[in-house]
């Protein structure tokens, strides 16, 4: 073989080495951008799911924190009180005539005219229809016997039904010993003054006050103007006398919260009298004017401790009685804003049912006219005014207080409102 076809032969072999060289790096050029190109797919995927995971976790803790942030920025709602509620709806649907009138009780013939009521007929129906008072309070006058005075209460309480208008307080003053309606008219059980129980304990005077509650509850009564929480300091006096538990303010607290208990659990409704307190004046409210001295502190240590833990007891009602604390102002505490409004309802912390002793009593009835004393009594802050010497001009004076503005309606509805939330404690409110 010649060179020159030698030299052509090596030339075209190495001419298809250098293509399948060739084709080789491209293969492999190929292989490698392709397998560059998965997975630069799939670390893009795995940013694109990261991201995704890490905004939806975001997003959750946005949004819990948005509910947690929610929750905590919502204020804590009130629990509804229907009871609340429904006297409320009562309240708002009575008359101005018919919210006055269950601030007052009253004594039947005051409400009929007659000179003495012994049964509740068509007369106490008429009457009651255009004058539906807070309650009735019977005296000894109205009792004859156990078959009538039942007949008498639980006839009223028919017609109370019969014309739809809101349940009395049928009350009577049975404190045992000296006051005693019941026992010295119908023969119920008699005790001896509750001061000479004293020695014997609050058990005592738990288990008194009991046993009247169930004696006048089972006539028909349920409101006694019972236990006088005076502590008999002042041996002059005799208004209060032994009618008080004790002369020792301390035992005197323990032993009116004890009868407080007992009036309740025996079924009736009970009242505390007569704040701020009567036994240590020599004067008797129910013929002239009382004083005392007494200082604000002095109350505070001694005459209001049997009213204290009588309200702590649970007691209904606070009576205030016509003594006049020139310590405080120159007026009887009945009508009196610093003994109501600032000592009773401010230091004391009452806020259940304010009643006057009786409007008829000397102490107030010959210095001021029914009508007047009326608009001062519930300026002063007292929710029930307790036998009036002219009912129906003493209901006039609110009417003409209210027209005029001297008393606003709101205040009226305060009153009622404490009325009728004792009430339903025991009564069904059926108007």
């Amino acid at each position: 073989m010649s060179g020159s076809a030698k030299n052509g032969s090596l030339f075209k072999f190495l001419t298809l080495i250098c293509i399948a060289a060739l084709f080789l790096v491209i293969a492999v050029g190929f292989y490698f951008i392709k397998n560059s190109d998965k997975s630069s797919s799939n670390t893009n995927s795995s940013e694109v799911q990261n991201n995704a995971e890490s905004e939806t976790a975001a997003s959750t803790e946005a949004a819990t924190d948005e509910v947690t942030t929610s929750a905590d920025e919502v204020e804590p709602t009130e629990p509804v009180d229907p009871e609340s509620d429904k006297i409320d709806n009562i309240i708002a649907n009575m008359s101005l005539r018919e919210k006055l009138c269950q601030m007052f009780i009253i004594t039947p013939e005051s409400l009929t005219g007659f000179d003495a009521v012994t049964a509740s007929g068509d007369t106490t129906k008429s009457c009651l229809t255009e004058y539906p008072v807070g309650g009735l309070i019977y005296f000894s006058i109205n009792l004859e016997d156990v078959e009538q005075t039942r007949s008498m209460l639980r006839d009223a309480k028919a017609i109370e039904k019969e014309i739809g208008c809101i349940p009395l307080f049928y009350a009577v003053d049975e404190e045992g010993g000296t006051v005693a309606r019941c026992a010295e008219k119908l023969g119920t059980t008699a005790f001896q003054p509750m001061f000479t129980y004293k020695d014997q304990g609050d058990a005592a005077a738990y288990s008194n006050a009991y046993t009247i509650a169930k004696d006048i509850s089972e006539l028909g009564f349920n409101l006694d103007f019972a236990p006088v929480a005076d502590t008999w300091t002042n041996p002059e006096n005799t208004v209060i006398g032994q009618r008080a538990y004790s002369n020792d303010f301390k035992e005197a607290a323990k032993l009116v919260s004890a009868a407080v208990k007992g009036f309740n659990e025996g079924g009736v409704y009970c009242s505390l009298k007569h704040f701020p307190g009567h036994g240590d004046t020599i004067e008797d409210t129910h013929v002239s004017t009382a004083t005392s001295a007494k200082t604000a502190e002095e109350l505070k240590n001694n005459e209001y401790l049997p009213f204290v833990s009588g309200i702590e007891a649970g007691a209904d009602m606070v009576m205030v009685g016509h003594i006049s604390m020139t310590a405080f102002d120159s007026v009887p505490a009945s009508i009196s804003i610093s003994m109501i409004t600032d000592e009773l309802r401010g230091k004391l912390e009452y806020d259940g049912v304010v009643i006057t002793d009786s409007l008829s009593m000397a102490a107030v009835a010959k210095i001021y006219p029914p009508d007047e004393l009326a608009v001062k009594s519930v300026l002063a802050g007292a929710d029930i005014l307790l036998m009036p010497e002219d009912f129906k001009t003493a209901l006039t004076g609110l009417e003409n207080a209210v027209q005029s503005g001297q008393i606003s309606e709101e205040r009226i509805n305060q009153s009622v409102k404490r009325i009728l939330e004792l009430k339903s404690k025991r009564l069904e409110l059926n108007k």
